[in-house]
């Protein structure tokens, strides 16, 4: 088992103690309470897609609980936590305007260290004893930080670079390469601004190649941040003059990025789902001819989760959401690269042969890669390294 599943085992082992007794209800009297509530889920909105199937969750958690779930549509989820903090600031410990958040990474760590979440709550959920926590360790440790129960998973993800086959023979598989790309093929290439997330990630993916120890990246970034993000910065002030309108402007988006791609306007896209490019065929937003690769040395994984405020009028039903998120049902469906194509978080061997043949029944979709050619997952670097970098990123090239 490699280090980075032990420490993943350790803290759930840890948190199996230290959770027990934290709600002593039992689930049928937390799904009972749950009954009539109306759950505001504040959850990122850029995507038809990604929207299309928050609704079909909302339908079917009415139809199986009788709770209405509302989705609140965010451009950036910051927004959330920054307005769970303002109510905390104001004395509102109930009755908050938040009950579910889409989050990880750097947000979710504000939360904690802010002592903004509800629970532990995920010793609770019936559908958690199916997550696949040992081979699937970013489930319990979000950019290097344990959940300690105050998240469930719901999703899983993966860098991976969207190309059209038909222009595009043999895409760069290296950072460096990219660079060389970019000097050959002026303008058909770039990547969404930060601090969208594809653009940050990518900008992680960079580094992770051009650092010369990609360990010191899961540490917290202190006065060491010069030194190890020198050669980054190095690769962008090379690759700028290269990109998309010489780097005077850039997508704001991974879904634009798309968009361009499909236009015709750039060579590559960047997405961190593994299974965009077929769900944007069979949309009509990329041609038959898209195709996905990723890099030699492995790209950034991690999962997404819902947390529910310390303040949420409905914890409840918020609860009941996020074990419906993570039920056979809500997962399969997630994976189908027409609806979404993401990979679940569930263990098959933990499956119904019923539930099993819900997966086994999926296609996977023309651009979609096999699971044994999406090569090595990095985990994702502390997040304070994410911060830093947008900031640093904002000043050099936004300005």
């Amino acid at each position: 088992m490699k280090p980075f599943r032990l420490l993943a085992a350790a803290i759930l082992a840890v948190l199996s103690v230290s959770q027990a007794g934290a709600d002593d209800r039992s689930w049928q009297d937390i799904v009972s309470a749950a009954k009539g509530q109306e759950v505001y889920w504040n959850a990122w909105g850029g995507s038809e897609q990604y929207n299309a199937y928050m609704a079909w969750v909302a339908e079917r958690v009415w139809t199986q609980y009788g709770i209405t779930v509302r989705h609140v549509k965010l451009s950036d989820t910051a927004e959330a936590v920054r307005s769970v903090l303002a109510e905390k600031a104001a004395g509102r410990t109930s009755g908050g305007s938040i009950d579910l958040i889409w989050i990880n990474g750097e947000n979710f760590k504000a939360m904690k260290d802010n002592a903004l979440l509800y629970g532990p709550f995920t010793q609770k959920l019936p559908n958690m004893a199916l997550v696949d926590t040992t081979e699937k360790p970013t489930t319990v440790l979000d950019f290097t930080i344990p959940t300690d129960g105050l998240e469930s998973p719901w999703g899983m993800a993966k860098l991976v670079f969207i190309y059209d086959m038909a222009r595009l023979m043999e895409p760069p598989r290296t950072i460096p390469g990219f660079l060389d790309y970019a000097r050959t093929n002026p303008g058909r290439f770039t990547y969404p601004a930060p601090p969208d997330f594809i653009g940050t990630t990518f900008l992680k993916q960079a580094l992770y190649e051009l650092v010369d120890d990609p360990a010191v990246l899961q540490a917290p970034a202190g006065d060491n941040f010069d030194s190890v993000t020198g050669p980054l910065w190095a690769f962008l002030d090379g690759i700028q003059p290269h990109l998309w309108r010489q780097g005077r402007d850039y997508p704001k988006t991974g879904t634009a990025q798309v968009q361009l791609l499909d236009d015709g306007e750039l060579d590559i896209a960047i997405s961190f789902n593994p299974g965009e490019a077929s769900s944007a065929i069979a949309d009509g937003r990329l041609p038959d001819s898209a195709r996905t690769f990723v890099l030699e040395r492995g790209t950034i994984g991690n999962s997404h989760f819902v947390a529910i405020p310390f303040n949420a009028r409905a914890k409840e039903g918020a609860m009941v959401t996020a074990n419906f998120l993570l039920s056979p049902e809500a997962q399969s469906r997630k994976q189908n690269p027409d609806i979404w194509g993401e990979q679940t978080v569930l263990s098959m061997g933990r499956l119904s042969p019923a539930d099993k043949a819900l997966f086994d029944a999926l296609p996977r979709g023309a651009a979609t890669l096999p699971s044994e050619e999406l090569g090595k997952v990095l985990p994702e670097p502390h997040p304070s390294w994410m911060t830093r970098i947008e900031e640093a990123w904002l000043k050099r090239y936004a300005s």
